[in-house]
């Protein structure tokens, strides 16, 4: 049996024994009460004389017993009540404490598995290039694929410190206004080149638009709301990025895509640190929980906000509102 389970079982014995402790001293004041004003009312029929004065004690002697009878019951329900609700949050504690627990353990599995792929990737095309005598084009998409994997190693490195620059609130922002337009081109064109030139990726980009954005940070939107699209659409991969002028000085930029979806009951979860869906179409997906919180975060600091909807007729689409 299980550590944890064996803990549960004596915790649950050791708030039955509690229980089960105090009912039974409830009961006993209870009891007690009612000998102490049996007494008393003996003592007052044996002592008085007056009939009208004895219906009189009598009577607040019954009302008091009745008064204190409910007083014992009342004060036992407050403490049980107390009681179950120090459980209850006992209970939610330990859960969540558990949860965070799977999901960093699930993170460090995948980031383990995240870094050998492109590690291993690199190392074979580095073998491979030392090893065989290839022609100049040969060589030359073999060094090519092994700068992609050194990229992707590289992007993910940067997400796990960024996210702990920012949690940790090490990182500074600095605004200034800068043509988005360009920038989430240029960040498109540098890391989905073959995705572009594949038809997996298409974009819609309004010319010359100007927001106030860290220059330096803003790209993580773009790569890591793209790399969620991309891994949660296996079999049809048609991600576009929209980037445009809405109404009152807003700026709106859309990642949608036609993969499997995020069901209702995720998508209040999905910018958590580490929470990854785990429905059977993505458990076996590759990413660490990182991205979506990385995303949530920088969004607000620009003071922007962040929606995800349904996509018509699969997938997602995870809208951005920047205020110009």
């Amino acid at each position: 049996m299980k550590a944890r389970s064996r803990s549960i079982i004596i915790l649950g014995i050791l708030f039955g024994y509690i229980l089960l402790q105090f009912l039974w001293w409830e009961i006993l004041l209870v009891k007690q009460n009612d000998r102490i004003i049996s007494e008393k009312q003996k003592l007052i029929e044996l002592s008085s004389t007056n009939e009208a004065q004895l219906r009189q004690d009598l009577a607040v002697l019954h009302h008091k017993k009745k008064m204190q009878t409910v007083m014992i019951v009342s004060e036992g329900m407050v403490f049980l009540l107390l009681l179950l609700f120090g459980v209850y949050k006992i209970k939610q504690a330990v859960d969540k404490e558990n949860d965070l627990n799977n999901q960093q353990k699930n993170f460090f599995l995948s980031v383990t598995h995240e870094l050998k792929t492109p590690i291993a990737a690199t190392k074979l095309q580095l073998q491979t290039l030392k090893k065989q005598k290839l022609d100049e084009g040969k060589q030359q998409e073999l060094i090519g694929n092994a700068l992609l994997e050194t990229e992707r190693l590289n992007m993910l490195i940067d997400n796990i410190l960024l996210a702990s620059n920012l949690e940790n609130k090490d990182f500074i922002f600095n605004l200034e206004k800068v043509n988005i337009t360009e920038l989430t081109q240029n960040v498109l064109n540098r890391y989905y080149k073959n995705d572009l030139d594949a038809g997996h990726i298409s974009m819609s980009l309004e010319e010359n638009i100007m927001v106030a954005v860290d220059p330096n940070i803003f790209p993580s939107i773009i790569i890591n709301l793209v790399d969620n699209a991309l891994k949660y659409s296996p079999s049809l991969k048609h991600i576009n990025i929209q980037l445009c002028r809405g109404e009152k000085s807003k700026v709106h930029l859309s990642v949608s895509d036609r993969g499997v979806g995020i069901d209702d009951k995720n998508k209040s979860r999905v910018f958590d640190k580490f929470y990854r869906i785990g429905n059977e179409d993505t458990r076996n997906t590759k990413g660490t929980g990182l991205g979506l919180f990385i995303v949530n975060y920088i969004v607000k600091i620009h003071n922007a906000k962040i929606g995800l909807k349904d996509n018509t007729p699969s997938g997602s689409v995870f809208e951005i509102e920047f205020y110009v």
